[in-house]
């Protein structure tokens, strides 16, 4: 594993902690990276939560096809961790944990429709090859300019971001 950060608070403050697990996809082609543009700029990796019964194989290839409408051939390399813990906003007196696990990927080539849910069609979810340089600048000036109206994965994202090109130019 290549990198192992915690955003929020480090200690568990509240007794009841509601748990979160995600597995997100890094796909690299030559010198661009497939990333999930949103209708507010941000760029994320293509993701989501393991769900009961899932193996994080079947969670992270079921999630990229959903939210890119690309097939997962090869689940590789753990590259690294990401806990995000803070209050959670939706009951006050528990803690919000999610450990995002980000895995890279190799594409089968095959490619099918997009299946969003709700919250990612009001996202505009759109699936783009873009350079970690652009993501990197454009989810920095969201972070800069719009902290207080942002979607609460820009951090996240941009840390990664930042770590996969750390990893690449290693």
């Amino acid at each position: 594993m290549f990198f192992q950060e915690v955003l929020g608070n480090t200690e568990i403050i509240r007794e009841k902690i509601n748990f979160r697990l995600a597995m997100r996809a890094v796909i690299l082609n030559e010198n661009k990276i497939l990333l999930i543009k949103t209708n507010r700029g941000d760029f994320i990796f293509p993701g989501g939560g393991v769900k009961s019964g899932e193996t994080y194989n079947e969670a992270l290839k079921r999630e990229v096809i959903e939210e890119s409408g690309y097939i997962i051939d090869t689940v590789g390399e753990n590259l690294g961790t990401i806990v995000e813990r803070k209050i959670d906003e939706f009951d006050k007196e528990s803690m919000f944990d999610m450990t995002s696990m980000y895995y890279l990927c190799d594409l089968s080539g095959e490619k099918t429709s997009q299946n969003l849910d709700d919250y990612e069609r009001e996202q505009e979810f759109s699936p783009v090859w873009t350079t970690i340089d652009e993501a990197l600048s454009k989810n920095e000036k969201i972070i800069e300019d719009e902290k207080d109206i942002m979607n609460p994965w820009v951090e996240r994202e941009t840390l990664a971001l930042r770590k996969v090109k750390e990893y690449i130019s290693q």
